[in-house]
């Protein structure tokens, strides 16, 4: 019966995020991944934490459930951490053999942290982007004023990815900060 009622937190629990998770960045296919990834994680957890291959397979499985799944196309840090949430949701559920407060606290405290990590409003004004620029610019202070000019943000950090003198671009990851002005302006 105690297991029972893991699983059915789990799945309430894994609901929570793939609805949050949905809610917030729109891609279908990775709900039903999570979805997938944690009910797959629930059964085999169940199974390995009812025989005598115990903890340590079950960890086991779990990375390289993680590695299969995170390689398989390339997705943003954030898709990455609600992976892991749905990945350890089902082995919190799955491994555990009694209803510990414990356990559903941790489980709680997963869903909050994505809840709060994640949330719009936090840093809502930073962003991270590849951007290539229609000129070569090797000099990193002249590289750091043309993007802030051009973005309209301070600029936090640039590295440039590519310099190409032949075709006259750079290719930089940056991150920056919108300023006021722009965030209206982006708004408007």
């Amino acid at each position: 019966m105690t297991q029972l009622i893991l699983i059915a937190i789990d799945l309430v629990a894994i609901l929570i995020l793939t609805g949050l998770y949905f809610s917030r960045h729109r891609r279908r296919d990775l709900v039903v991944a999570f979805l997938v990834v944690n009910i797959g994680v629930l059964a085999v957890s169940v199974v390995l934490g009812s025989s005598s291959a115990g903890i340590g397979v079950g960890l086991g499985l779990f990375g390289v459930l993680s590695i299969i799944s995170l390689r398989s196309s390339e997705i943003a840090q954030h898709e990455v951490a609600y992976y892991f949430a749905a990945l350890a949701l089902g082995l919190f559920a799955g491994m555990s053999t009694t209803l510990s407060p414990v356990t559903i606290g941790l489980m709680g405290l997963l869903l909050v942290a994505v809840l709060v990590g994640d949330h719009p409003r936090l840093f809502s004004r930073y962003r991270q982007q590849v951007v290539v620029i229609d000129r070569a610019i090797a000099n990193e202070a002249e590289l750091v004023a043309y993007l802030q000019q051009r973005l309209g943000a301070t600029v936090h950090g640039a590295t440039t990815q590519q310099l190409d003198l032949v075709n006259d671009t750079t290719t930089v990851n940056v991150r920056y900060q919108l300023v006021a002005k722009s965030r209206e302006l982006a708004h408007a």
